[in-house]
């Protein structure tokens, strides 16, 4: 049995990624494809525009076979938590030979060679990027400049950390490194649109391209190309009952939030620093939404994405210290499935037997299966994934679902 791990958002799923799966499932002769998927909330600090299970039946309807949910904890963090979370839930498994993923680049030894200098930290690379940091430049300026000076051999590779998806790469393959994982890194060069391009393709734009246009209420039919059939299908139905999720409808919910702890600050939270602490406590009367909030606190320290990120953390309570609750290894003690692929049988029945962590597929379930550390942050999790689902229903004018009676998506 020889099987694919893909860590993804898929928000929405669409020809590129439809491409990615194809290709390393034939260059590798996989027999079946796991795909962790990202929670409600995404690595930008942004809701899905579709919910988690609207997404897992799009990946298991074009070549995935099991879709497990990468918990709010690590879907909404920095790359680095963001990789490190999804690979140390395929690593657990105990059944995934390859890790697969796109990048610009397309050579996962340059991408390796570049993470072990960041596993490691080498004195002179931290020196360089403390100096970097304490002269103003962002964090990403000062650590390319201190890569290029500890390893003046990669320099022509400098380029390869501009472009977003080599540098989740890297950063899978520091967690690969840090975890010690005997899965093999297979990364193919990314086809068609760039990670930010936002101009439609002949068939194979970006995820932020379809995004754009559908909050710009492009008609439907316009995406329909950028998709797979059966994607695009299942992104029409889900629509007509859900209308679009943004960023703007959580914007009395965090303004709420930031009101009731202006006195303390905001430096509990996950990611934040005193920096932003301090603009968000003397500029919260100039808030007048999440997103234009968002732009008012940019500096040249701080991007868009990451305030983005921060204030996502603080609405859903997210504290700095939660992350050390998941050990040194930063080990996610469970794996919950959002939906898999009859056929899929024998994968399930190899991952219960090899897996070093349970496999959840009834939440009713969860306390008996679980250590009571590791139910607790489900159970943290489940109560974050309610503010979305909160949100949605009333946006579909329903009521609110408790998510333990939402069924698993099984294909036939």
């Amino acid at each position: 049995m020889i099987v694919n791990g893909i860590i993804a958002e898929y928000n929405p799923f669409h020809n590129g990624h439809k491409y990615q799966l194809d290709q390393c499932r034939a260059a590798t002769n996989a027999d079946y494809v796991i795909v962790v998927l990202g929670s409600n909330f995404t690595q930008r600090g942004e809701p899905s525009i579709l919910d988690k299970f609207t997404r897992a039946k799009m990946a298991l309807e074009n070549g995935a076979d099991l879709v497990i949910e990468l918990p709010i904890s690590h879907s909404a963090a920095s790359a680095e938590y963001f990789a490190h979370g999804g690979v140390s839930i395929l690593h657990q498994l105990g059944v995934v030979d390859h890790l697969c993923f796109g990048s610009e680049c397309g050579d996962a030894r340059i991408l390796d060679s570049f993470a072990q200098i960041l596993l490691e930290e080498p004195d002179a690379f931290v020196k360089d990027l403390k100096s970097g940091l304490a002269a103003g430049h962002s964090y990403p300026a000062s650590r390319n400049r201190a890569l290029m000076d500890y390893a003046p051999q990669l320099a022509r590779h400098e380029a390869v950390l501009a472009s977003p998806n080599n540098i989740l790469g890297i950063e899978y393959c520091k967690a690969l490194l840090k975890l010690g994982s005997k899965m093999k890194v297979h990364t193919i060069q990314r086809a068609g649109a760039s990670y930010h391009d936002r101009l439609f393709g002949a068939d194979n734009c970006s995820a932020m391209a379809i995004r754009e246009a559908l909050m710009a209420g492009t008609d439907l039919s316009v995406i329909a190309s950028q998709m797979p059939k059966k994607a695009y299908q299942t992104m029409r139905e889900s629509l007509q009952e859900t209308p679009l999720i943004t960023l703007e409808d959580f914007s009395h919910m965090l303004l709420y939030k930031l009101l009731m702890e202006r006195e303390d600050g905001y430096e509990a939270y996950a990611d934040v620093p005193k920096e932003l602490s301090d603009r968000i406590q003397n500029h919260l009367n100039e808030y007048e939404g999440y997103t234009s909030f968002c732009d008012f606190l940019k500096t040249k320290n701080l991007t868009y994405t990451r305030i983005s990120r921060c204030l996502l953390h603080i609405l859903l309570n997210e504290k700095k210290s939660e992350l050390l609750e998941f050990g040194e290894e930063g080990l996610i003690p469970y794996a919950r499935v959002l939906g898999f692929r009859k056929e899929a049988t024998p994968l399930l029945s190899e991952i219960k037997k090899k897996s070093s962590i349970p496999l959840i597929t009834k939440l009713a379930d969860a306390g008996e299966e679980l250590s009571p550390s590791a139910f607790a942050l489900l159970s943290r999790d489940l109560r974050r994934g309610s503010i979305y689902e909160c949100i949605a229903a009333e946006k579909a004018g329903r009521k609110v679902r408790d998510e333990r009676q939402i069924p698993l998506v099984i294909l036939e």
